[in-house]
């Protein structure tokens, strides 16, 4: 067994010792982190990809930030042999450009050409099998919820202000944003209340979030609450805030920390879907959990819902989103919904069929 950030070592390590590759079967659980065909890792397990004979790809978000993912994933299934063994042909074969940056022309967004849907999931049905929890497990029902709050009208004119201009100012503070992506970014940090400047001051915003998160823990009625959170002022922010309602929040980060949180010891958890999507069971200490802040990856979105959401769960679980209304936080509500659908009917499409 290793790390996935262990890959790179460990091919290099025998690759220097000329020692052969000796695993003939390799299993990689989450798949889905070996999506960016860019990174260390999985080009380290390309390299030795031809000297395995059997590749297990596990993954709960196969498509969670879309069907181009795919290429990367599959190829380390099957070596190219389905979608090609290279992502250029991979992209003019099934997709066409949908966004691109006026001033470089390079192109930062594709949609699926007409039919392409389908031709994937013809393409990679005989070496993809999807068995949905809810179809062999006991799960509990997972209810999500939205709760919209206001910006008072100097705070919503700061925000159309950055949306028009790309650049406003904030307490004598430029903020400029540069490009759509990055515009997308001071967006949210301004949704949530509160935004970087170029030289990473945190100025604030608006405080419309905060009463709603603690009305929502009083709602609670003393149930732990995990609270999920995006940007590190979210965090400062969160803490300073209900540590003077008198709460006690804490990271979830540490084994102490998870250990104390599945025995019920801690009210208001903090997560961020950054750094701990993956892995962590701690669905006995709680059942609530509150998006403070949207993302746009429907990876982590779904992988941080499922630390609650999952086998050995014995209660409904309640996911809570505060969004700033008529802001990029709209946006992304729509935006995972439209990737999540992707999802399901890739999953649909390979779903197994067992008699037992």
């Amino acid at each position: 067994m290793i790390n996935r950030e262990n890959i790179k070592w460990l091919v290099d390590y025998l690759e220097k010792r000329r020692i052969p590759w000796p695993f003939d079967m390799v299993v990689i659980d989450e798949l889905s982190s070996f999506k960016n065909h860019s990174s260390q890792r999985w080009k380290a397990l390309r390299k030795v990809r031809p000297k395995i004979r059997r590749m297990v790809g596990l993954t709960g978000t196969p498509a969670g930030g879309g069907l181009m993912y795919l290429w990367a994933e599959t190829y380390l299934i099957d070596n190219g042999e389905r979608l090609g063994r290279f992502i250029g042909r991979y992209r003019e074969a099934y997709f066409k450009a949908d966004g691109m940056n006026p001033y470089t022309g390079v192109v930062y967004s594709y949609v699926p050409l007409p039919g392409a849907e389908e031709r994937i999931y013809h393409k990679i049905s005989d070496i993809s099998v999807s068995m949905k929890a809810l179809d062999y497990l006991d799960m509990p029902k997972f209810v999500p919820v939205v709760h919209r709050v206001d910006m008072e009208p100097q705070e919503r004119k700061l925000y159309e202000e950055l949306k028009k201009e790309l650049l406003v100012e904030v307490d004598g503070e430029n903020i400029d944003a540069a490009n759509a992506a990055v515009l997308s970014g001071k967006l949210l940090q301004m949704a949530n209340g509160a935004i970087y400047s170029d030289s990473r001051e945190v100025i604030p915003v608006h405080r419309q979030k905060l009463p709603m998160l603690e009305d929502l823990i009083e709602q609670a009625n003393g149930q732990n609450v995990l609270v999920a959170y995006w940007y590190q002022h979210d965090r400062s922010r969160i803490l300073e805030f209900l540590t003077e309602k008198g709460y006690q929040p804490r990271d979830i980060k540490t084994e102490a920390d998870i250990s104390e949180w599945n025995a019920g010891h801690i009210q208001v958890g903090l997560i961020s879907p950054a750094g701990a999507g993956h892995g962590l069971n701690i669905q006995r200490g709680g059942h609530i959990l509150i998006w403070f802040s949207m993302i746009w990856s429907l990876e982590m979105y779904q992988q941080t819902n499922a630390r609650l959401w999952r086998q050995g769960q014995k209660e409904v679980v309640t996911a809570h989103h505060i969004v700033c209304r008529d802001t990029v936080d709209e946006d992304v509500l729509k935006a995972l919904e439209h990737k999540d659908t992707t999802q399901q009917n890739l999953i649909a499409a390979v779903k197994a069929h067992l008699t037992i």
